[in-house]
């Protein structure tokens, strides 16, 4: 690949990683003022707003009516039970460990789809590289971990199996081969938001959004988190797979959990044992082995 042809997608790809990496630190500092259902309540109206506007500027057209019902249960496994999760469990747990679980995404993925298709052979590869992936999530979680916060690591792994569940269904039903027509993926995400705001803004009304008074760095938090992580993003991830592929573009999971773990470290102050760096190593390993991203020494052959 020549490097004019880098240069037109690695901007985005960098930027891509630093937001959604960063998007568990812009949780935690939102956590100050926000319940973890106003994060996420606040985290989709934002991102609805943003995906208005692009697709606006975009001209993308809305979902057809028969999608409807398959979006709304793709919402809830994308955006409204995986985000109230991850802005409850980092009432919990810090937001490095937030982020290093989140790499298990693709390993939850994989799993779901080695489920849901059974015409996708489990290889090799796949069978090493989740072996590889869940030791690395036992070795993240760790013993005391798991003690300290049992709640946190749960919703977590219930997050993560929501994303796992999602990217199979959204296959099937919307993106796929199988599917009745592609939806587009500007189209699909804000449907995604608006699904997510049925579901979190009736809850609200109930529970409340706010713990205390709203301050200017939580709700800068929420509105990045939303704008940026939930609206910007998808258009920096289109751009990444049209001037590179999607193989290239589903890497930046790879990136996310070592931008958390700075970010938790330096701006956070967090507490970083031995245990999370190398079993997010493990994570990314077996996730990347599983998606052919690593390949398996092969045995040589003697004549």
């Amino acid at each position: 690949m020549s490097t004019g042809r880098v240069a037109t997608w690695l901007p985005s790809y960098l930027a891509l990683a630093l937001i959604w990496g960063f998007s568990f630190f812009f949780i935690k500092v939102g956590l100050e003022s926000f319940t973890p259902l106003g994060v996420a309540v606040g985290r989709i109206s934002f991102g609805a707003i943003a995906l208005v506007i692009v697709t606006v500027i975009t001209r993308a057209a809305m979902p057809p009516r028969w999608s409807w019902r398959y979006l709304f249960v793709a919402s809830l496994l994308w955006v409204s039970i995986p985000w109230m999760l991850f802005a409850f469990a980092e009432t919990q747990v810090s937001s490095a460990l937030a982020g290093i679980l989140n790499g298990a995404a693709p390993l939850m993925t994989l799993l779901a789809i080695l489920i849901a298709f059974p015409e996708e052979k489990p290889t090799t590869a796949r069978i090493v590289g989740l072996i590889v992936g869940f030791v690395g999530i036992i070795v993240v979680i760790g013993p005391e971990a798991l003690v300290g916060s049992p709640l946190g690591i749960a919703a977590l792994l219930g997050a993560i199996s929501c994303y796992g569940i999602a990217f199979p269904y959204a296959r099937r039903y919307l993106t796929g081969p199988t599917a009745r027509e592609r939806i587009s993926p500007i189209t699909m995400s804000l449907a995604l938001m608006i699904g997510g705001l049925l579901v979190t803004v009736p809850l609200s009304l109930v529970t409340g959004v706010t713990n205390g008074p709203v301050t200017t760095g939580p709700f800068l938090s929420v509105l990045a988190l939303g704008a940026l992580g939930s609206g910007i993003a998808y258009v920096l991830n289109f751009r990444v797979v049209t001037y590179a592929d999607a193989t290239t573009a589903s890497t930046v999971a790879f990136l996310t959990p070592l931008v958390a773990i700075i970010a938790g470290a330096v701006l956070l102050g967090e507490p970083l044992g031995w245990n999370q760096p190398l079993g997010g190593l493990l994570v990314v390993a077996g996730a990347a082995t599983a998606q052919g991203l690593l390949r398996l020494p092969s045995r040589s052959r003697r004549g």
